[in-house]
Order: C-alpha cells, then sequence, then structure tokens
C-alpha cells in the first residue's frame, strides 16, 4: 500500500519570506553575504568556515544553534537571512521504501525530488530544472515545458532537504527507519536524474557539486556524484574538466532515425559525435567508467539485432550499460519489454564484457521510477485550482 503524507506548513511572513536563505551557498556567495551586513573584513575566513561547519557538516536550521558565533552576529543573522531548505509540499513513500518529494521553491515553482534506500547505500536523485526541454518521447518529465533553470542553492537545497527528512546529519535520528541503509551515511550516492537536462544549466549544477563534494561540509565523492545527459556533445568535455564526476548518457537506441524520434536532440548531435565525446571525456578509464542508460521498449529498440548493435556501438568506450525497464506512465506511447525479452538482451550484452545490470524499478506506485517525474505537481497544482486537498 502506498502511503502519502501531506506537510502542511504555515505561510511564511513577509518578514520570513524578504530573508535569504544561506542553506546551499558556495564560500564566496557566503562571503559576500557576511560582508553585507558589516563582518570586518579580517573576521570574514573565520565567519565563514563558521557557517560552513554548521550548514553543511552538522546540517543546523536555526543561527541559535551556533555557539561559537558571537550572539549579536547570530541575531543579525537571523534578522538578515534563514536557514530554510525547499518547503514539502507532499512527501510520498512507495511500497518498495523509495521516498518521493514534491518541493515548492522560493517562487512558488515545485520540483521533485526522489530517495532510493537500499541495504548498503542510498540514492539520492535530484533536479536540476523546472521542466524540460527534450521532449524525449518516453520520458513523462520532457511532456513538461521548461519553465526555468535551479539556482546552484536550490540543487544543493535538496539534498540538505533529505538528510533532514532520513536524519542523515552526524547525531540525528530518523523519524522513521524503515527501509533506510544500516550504514552511517544514509545519502551514500547522488544521481543528477531527475527533472531537466544538468548540462543546459551547466554553471549552477557545476557549482552545486563543487558544494556536495566539499570534503569539510556535505562531503560526497565526486565518483558517488553521476550526471545523466540526453547529449549536449560540446559540454560533455567541459564537464569533466571542470567538474569530473561520474558520467551517464541517455542513449535508448543505436540507430540516428529511431534515436531521432526517442531523444529529439540527436538530430543536433548524432550518436556518432556524441560517442566521439564520450571516449575524449577526462579521466575515462576502466576505473571510471561511463554508464550508458537504454531504456527497454517494446518492439522498438528491444531485438537481439539492437544488442548485438548497441556491443559494436560502445566498443573500446570504458563502460556500463545499465538497461531499464520502460516506467509507463498516463498516455504513454510504448510498453515495456517483455522481461525474457530483456533477459535475452542482457544475455548478448553480458557476453560481450559488459556490466549491464537490468534496473529495479522503484518507486512506480508514487511514479517516481526513472522518466516519471512530473505527475504529482501537476496533480498538486490541478488540485489546487479546483478547491481540493493536494494530491
Amino acid at each position: 500500500m502506498t502511503t502519502t503524507a501531506l506537510i502542511d506548513q504555515a505561510p511564511p511572513t513577509d518578514q520570513a519570506a524578504a530573508r535569504a536563505s544561506l542553506a546551499g551557498l558556495g564560500r564566496e556567495a557566503l562571503w559576500e553575504r557576511l560582508a553585507s551586513i558589516g563582518v570586518p573584513e579580517r573576521q570574514l575566513r573565520m565567519r565563514v568556515s563558521q557557517l560552513w561547519g554548521w550548514i553543511y557538516v552538522r546540517g543546523a536550521n536555526s543561527f541559535d544553534l551556533m555557539t561559537d558565533v558571537a550572539k549579536d552576529l547570530r541575531q543579525t543573522l537571523a534578522a538578515r537571512f534563514s536557514l530554510d531548505r525547499p518547503e514539502i509540499v507532499s512527501e510520498q513513500v512507495s511500497v518498495d521504501g523509495t521516498r518521493k518529494w514534491l518541493l515548492r521553491l522560493a517562487d512558488g515553482k515545485d520540483v521533485e525530488t526522489v530517495y532510493i534506500p537500499e541495504e548498503d547505500r542510498g540514492t539520492l536523485c535530484i533536479s536540476s530544472q523546472v521542466g524540460c526541454t527534450l521532449n524525449c518521447t518516453f520520458c513523462h518529465t520532457g511532456t513538461q515545458r521548461l519553465v526555468r533553470n535551479l539556482t546552484a542553492s536550490e540543487i544543493v537545497g535538496q539534498i540538505m532537504l533529505a538528510r533532514d527528512r532520513i536524519g542523515d546529519w552526524p547525531g540525528a535520528v530518523p523519524e522513521d527507519p524503515t527501509g533506510l541503509p544500516s550504514g552511517a551515511r544514509k545519502i551514500t550516492n547522488v544521481v543528477l536524474m531527475g527533472m531537466g537536462e544538468p548540462l543546459y544549466n551547466f554553471d549552477n549544477v557545476r557549482d552545486a557539486c563543487a558544494i556536495a563534494a566539499d570534503g569539510a561540509g556535505l562531503s560526497i565523492s565526486k565518483r558517488r556524484i553521476t550526471l545523466s545527459t540526453s547529449g549536449i556533445v560540446p559540454e560533455i568535455p567541459r564537464w569533466g574538466d571542470e567538474a569530473g564526476t561520474m558520467l551517464a548518457i541517455s542513449l535508448h537506441a543505436v540507430r540516428d532515425e529511431l534515436r531521432d524520434e526517442l531523444v529529439p536532440i540527436n538530430k543536433k548531435w548524432p550518436i556518432r559525435e556524441l560517442l566521439d565525446a564520450c571516449r575524449a571525456y577526462p579521466g575515462l578509464s576502466n576505473a571510471k567508467r561511463i554508464t550508458f542508460e537504454y531504456v527497454m521498449l517494446k518492439g522498438v529498440n528491444d531485438s537481439i539485432a539492437d544488442a548485438k548493435a548497441l556491443v559494436k556501438l560502445l566498443a573500446k568506450i570504458p563502460a556500463k550499460i545499465n538497461l531499464i525497464p520502460f516506467n509507463p506512465w498516463p498516455g504513454a506511447p510504448y510498453e515495456c519489454s517483455d522481461w525474457e525479452q530483456i533477459e535475452k538482451f542482457a544475455e548478448v550484452v553480458n557476453r560481450a564484457g559488459y556490466a549491464s545490470p537490468v534496473r529495479s524499478p522503484r518507486g512506480r506506485d508514487i511514479m517516481a521510477a526513472c522518466g516519471q517525474l512530473k505527475s504529482a505537481s501537476l496533480k498538486q497544482r490541478t488540485s489546487e485550482r479546483l478547491g481540493g486537498a493536494p494530491a
């Protein structure tokens, strides 16, 4: 049975709404904010370090907790700023333990964030845009128009909000530990596979990943952060140079004519150009492989001939191939491949020497699985217009 918890929060006062949050800002931005309220230049480095530790190591949500910061400065900070995260509109928990949050940003726009717990790890899937521009035909998010890019602080804020909810700060105790990983860290991996094309929001995503990977803060290794792109070819080498995280390619077809349909950006940067960029990805090696994502669509891209072509296409690229059973959504034009066919496809790929795990669908019952993000926010908006309770 699906559990949906709706979290009601009082609307912010005008005073609260005017206070910009420091949660999610980088060191330079924190420096600027402190300078703007008159912190002496000789103290700025120390004060930034103090705030950084409280915000990103301890997860402080109140300036009153910052006991090593002078009381008068704490009062000034509280009057001018906040430590607010994105507002939770709704939280849904799947029968398999997957959690999905519908989050409202300061300007009223909504995004979705998904947490997938396993015994030995926890993966957080975060969004980089409100909506999307790419219109991939198998993806529900792609049917929603692009509204805007997320700021770096809004991207980091999703990680902080998730850590709040599952008790992933030092000394914190989760409200509901059911299904959470057994290790000390509940969020071990972050994937940019939520709403939006992250390479079309390059600078903000890069800056957010730098904050997430900072060893003196959130401390999520770059080898545990994966950016998934549909193939914005010119930005791929730049991402490797400037961010250096793991890379995933949303491939889904082995022929340009089919990929043009499934992933329309292919018309601009076809498969050959995309794979050339992958081969040149900085740091690529057997220890740092590119993941190629391949959604299994019945009668469309799941033949044995397609499997053989996929293996040939990726020759000499250190790679892992993720086979993703199609996750249905209302009005979807495709069906998921039969399980027997998926296994036959995987066998061809495995025999060629590629690791090709079949991604177990998670969170389908709450529309939190790969390619399903969108519906909860639309239902929420529709319900509000009709004057009913949130979906």
